[in-house]
């Protein structure tokens, strides 16, 4: 997990009971499967965070509550369990720990915020501003108390006061949307409609926010439309949701909440109470956040929104999102699943039951629960994206080509988001060895999207690996690696194009790179370790080879990587493409069981 330490706590003289029997339960509340008791603090503290480090939220809480049963008294131990026990959504369970918690300035950003978050539920308004003074507070601590103590005032019964309040926070210049957004929300509840209106246009014009934090640009977008619907300007409501629609790209989600939206008999506004109020600002920020490496850090502040709006559709898929991320599916089927029919999240939900289903290898299953979309929306192409991708996880790319060419066959006139379908169709027809059909594929994605990155490099690195087009397939790739410098796959990819073209030394140079971005890929070591045998880095190359033994590559990749242990590289039969043996690369890898992402030749991107 790519984040800072998880601090933890707990109560001991129970844990002490548990311990007599051997195990300790997950949790007394879930019922969860037990966890072996580690059977010393060290072994506990240890298990805990190999646990929290794999996301097994549910084995962390477990083993720090072992550990806490040798050790009671020990401060990280008890914040780290606090921050697991947030963060696995186990609100109630936490809140006697954020009591104890409650003073220490290195975790009271958590502990306080938790008690905030009770006392707002409870309406004791006094107390949630008190628990938001922090000592020892971030830009982002500032955000989110600053927000949350107005949504109490205004709680309170002084709306003016708490747009006020939010007028006097600083922060970062991508604050600004954050502060006019949550004085549109308060204004709007307490019926000040020329002031609302008023800060729901400043911040639609924010549009430099829009690309720092397009979720939140989301949601004061259905905000705005809700206010307009309810205040006679249905055509206005019906004008901005398009125009965002387009703005937005691809956010299937808003343009879902448009038609709901026109077809409503009445409609209610986006925040109707201060606790909902105060759980948009955790949602929105949550979401802000939400980066790679940052996800369990986004995921605490969404558990902690849904104690304030239990149920809610926006929060529950953003949290199954982020479990999908966190290689957490059946907690994200779960999250999914609890997303009623009638929410404008619902078809999204559905599909990404389905994707995780595929990641559980539930193939079948999946593939029948898109193809009950598919029957009651036969014109969503993300539903054929999603089918074929299953098929292709399966390594059965016959049938995705097939499912591809249905997709294909319903577009009239292909425009620039259809780029993906033609990669994919691609993709699978290249699996099949049928370059013939593949590469006009690649080309038509390319001249519907001409800077894909991703089709850049997937077509250059085929034309490289089959000695043809070298100079344009090495052009495409290095366009690829400057429209995405940081992606480790494609650097990579780049690294392997020099090593296949013979030229040894930039192979070294781009591939470790891409090792410093995807440390531990198997394929990038393996692809380093070639390359340092080349250069005559024989023990560097094997050390590289180990690294990717131990990275867990597929069976038919550990194969050659032992044999390479074992007899090195074989002398090249001549410099330059298309060499044979070991030194193959493994073919492009089926794209993810997902309509967005797709893959990177040689790699698993």
């Amino acid at each position: 997990m790519q984040r800072s330490k998880l601090l933890s706590s707990v109560m001991g003289a129970t844990l002490a009971a548990a311990l007599a029997v051997g195990v300790i339960p997950v949790s007394a509340a879930t019922g969860k499967e037990a966890v072996p008791n580690a059977g010393t603090l060290s072994g506990a503290f240890l298990s805990a965070r190999t646990a929290e480090r794999s996301n097994d939220f549910d084995g962390a809480i477990s083993y720090y509550r072992q550990a806490l049963a040798y050790d009671p008294k020990n401060a990280e131990l008890r914040q780290s369990l606090l921050l697991v026990l947030l963060t696995d959504g186990q609100f109630k369970e936490a809140l006697p720990i954020a009591e104890e918690l409650k003073s220490v300035p290195e975790i009271e950003r958590f502990s306080r915020l938790a008690l905030g978050i009770d006392a707002m539920n409870k309406k004791q308004y006094q107390k949630v501003e008190n628990l938001m003074m922090l000592s020892l507070q971030s830009d982002l601590d500032k955000m989110i108390t600053g927000l949350i103590s107005a949504w109490a005032k205004a709680g309170a019964g002084k709306p003016n006061d708490a747009i006020a309040m939010i007028s006097k926070l600083k922060g970062p210049d991508g604050f600004a949307l954050f502060k006019i957004y949550n004085s549109a929300l308060i204004a709007d509840m307490a019926g000040q409609k020329d002031k609302a209106a008023a800060f729901y246009q400043s911040a639609l014009e924010d549009r430099p926010s829009l690309a720092a934090a397009p979720d939140t640009y989301e949601r004061l977008v259905e905000a705005y439309a809700s206010f307009k619907m309810r205040n006679g300007d249905k055509a206005g409501a019906e004008t901005l949701i398009k125009d965002a629609s387009e703005v937005l790209s691809g956010r299937m989600v808003l343009a879902e909440f448009g038609k709901q939206l026109s077809a409503a008999k009445s409609v209610k506004p986006l925040v109707q109470t201060p606790q909902q109020g105060a759980a948009e600002v955790l949602y929105t920020l949550a979401t802000a956040i939400n980066r790679s490496g940052a996800e369990a850090f986004s995921k605490l502040y969404l558990q902690m929104a849904l104690p304030l709006r239990p149920e809610h559709d926006a929060t529950l898929f953003q949290i199954g999102d982020i479990s999908a991320k966190l290689e957490q599916p059946e907690k994200a089927v779960d999250y999914f699943k609890r997303i009623p029919a009638d929410s404008a999240y619902s078809r999204d939900a559905e599909m990404q039951i389905a994707i995780n289903l595929a990641i559980l290898k539930k193939h079948d299953e999946a593939i029948a629960h898109l193809d009950g979309l598919l029957a009651a929306n036969p014109d969503d192409l993300r539903t054929y994206l999603a089918i074929g991708s299953i098929y292709a996880q399966d390594k059965n790319f016959a049938k995705a080509a097939e499912t591809y060419d249905k997709a294909v066959a319903s577009i009239k006139t292909p425009v620039r988001n259809d780029w993906m379908l033609f990669y994919q169709r691609g993709i699978s027809y290249e699996r099949l060895k049928q370059w013939d059909k593949a590469e006009p594929n690649f080309t038509k994605a390319l001249e519907l999207y001409p800077d894909q990155p991703q089709v850049q490099n997937y077509l250059g690195y085929m034309w490289i690996d089959m000695n043809m087009k070298l100079e344009q397939g090495l052009d495409l790739i290095k366009k690829a690696v400057a429209s995405r410098p940081q992606d480790g796959y494609i650097v990579d990819s780049l690294g392997w194009a020099y090593y296949r073209l013979g030229n040894y030394a930039d192979a070294v140079t781009q591939l470790e790179l891409a090792i410093k971005l995807l440390p531990q890929d198997p394929t990038i070591n393996d692809h380093l370790g070639d390359a340092y045998w080349r250069v005559g880095r024989k023990l560097e190359a094997t050390f590289q080879w180990s690294h990717a033994r131990d990275s867990k590559p597929e069976p038919e990749d550990l194969v050659k990587i032992e044999d390479k242990l074992k007899n090195g590289l074989p002398d090249e039969k001549q410099p330059g493409v298309a060499k044979n043996g070991t030194e193959d690369p493994k073919p492009p890898v089926a794209p993810a069981p997902e309509p967005a992402p797709a893959p990177v030749p040689g790699n698993k991107g």
